[in-house]
């Protein structure tokens, strides 16, 4: 499905060595945020007290949100939890307080907004629990970066798989980089959108190197050089981009709008994603493929000629 079709190839990798300069910079700047700012983690990192509170009718999120944050904890998580009348409040550990305090302060609140509040449970979560969290989420960060190189390897050319592993690792670090500089929190759910990420940011960069596959079998195109060939994958594969991504964007659009706080940062990181996405599949792989020397000899088997007995001839 095409929503046009651009006959004349546009010349990307042209400027590819222009937009890889900028794009080093981009990945510079957000390892320096990364290493001077930091993470602002959540609660499920850091460790602190989850509550579990129920209501008799459905619960007014944003209300409690207001009530939680006017006590002074503005790194707390609100959220529904099971039905509309459970709520979950996650607040951040602090000193000299207890859970037991902060949970019993938290209820008083509560209390004076709406009588009909009771509390289901109260739990410390550790620090422990968060080094956890942190180990288990780089392990899923490493096992899908080597499940996708070995995939690629496979299916195309090494020379492909790394130039989409360094692309791809350049949409998280960015990603990364973003949540660093701006002190955006970083939760589960938006450890799930990297994951998330790696997997679209690689999909992109298969339907580009599919084409170029193609086109180097074609005989038609038997005369292009490496960076016009490219160049008329990305070119022909353009409409196919727009329909995917801007679709996805889409829906990633309106849980920005209309998923709350709970999926603010989950569509944050997700549209960053896209769009570098988009962007290094282009200037990043495409352009890591060529300077490594991709070349139509890497995709096409040689055919062995046979002598007059029938045998091979090497």
């Amino acid at each position: 499905m095409e929503f046009f079709r651009i006959k004349k190839d546009i010349p990307f990798m042209r400027h590819a060595l222009i937009f890889n300069v900028i794009s080093a910079l981009t990945f510079v700047a957000a390892v320096f945020f990364l290493f001077s700012k930091g993470l602002h983690l959540s609660i499920e990192f850091t460790g602190g007290t989850v509550m579990e509170v129920a209501y008799p009718k459905a619960a007014d999120i944003d209300s409690i949100r207001k009530t939680v944050e006017g006590l002074g904890y503005a790194d707390s998580q609100v959220q529904s939890f099971g039905t509309a009348q459970d709520v979950m409040i996650r607040l951040p550990a602090q000193k000299g307080v207890n859970s037991a305090q902060l949970s019993d302060k938290v209820m008083a609140a509560l209390k004076a907004q709406d009588n009909s509040v009771e509390k289901r449970r109260v739990e410390f979560v550790g620090p422990q629990v968060g080094e956890e969290l942190t180990h288990d989420g780089l392990m899923a960060l490493g096992m899908v970066v080597i499940g996708i190189m070995l995939y690629l390897a496979f299916r195309f050319e090494w020379k492909f798989a790394v130039s989409a592993i360094i692309a791809n690792l350049h949409d998280v670090v960015i990603i990364l980089g973003f949540f660093a500089f701006f002190q955006w929190e970083f939760s589960l759910t938006v450890l799930a959108a990297v994951l998330a990420v790696l997997g679209y940011s690689v999909n992109e960069s298969v339907v580009v190197f599919d084409r170029v596959r193609e086109t180097f079998r074609d005989r038609r195109y038997g005369k292009l050089t490496t960076p016009d060939v490219m160049n008329h994958a990305i070119t022909s594969t353009i409409s196919r981009t727009i329909i995917t991504h801007g679709s996805t964007q889409m829906m990633v659009l309106s849980m920005l709008l209309f998923g709350g706080p709970t999926l603010h940062y989950f569509a944050i990181a997700l549209t960053i994603g896209i769009l570098f996405g988009i962007y290094s599949s282009v200037f990043v792989a495409a352009a890591v493929a060529m300077w490594l020397g991709v070349k139509r000899e890497d995709l096409i088997k040689p055919v062995k000629a046979k002598d007059e007995t029938g045998g091979a001839v090497v």
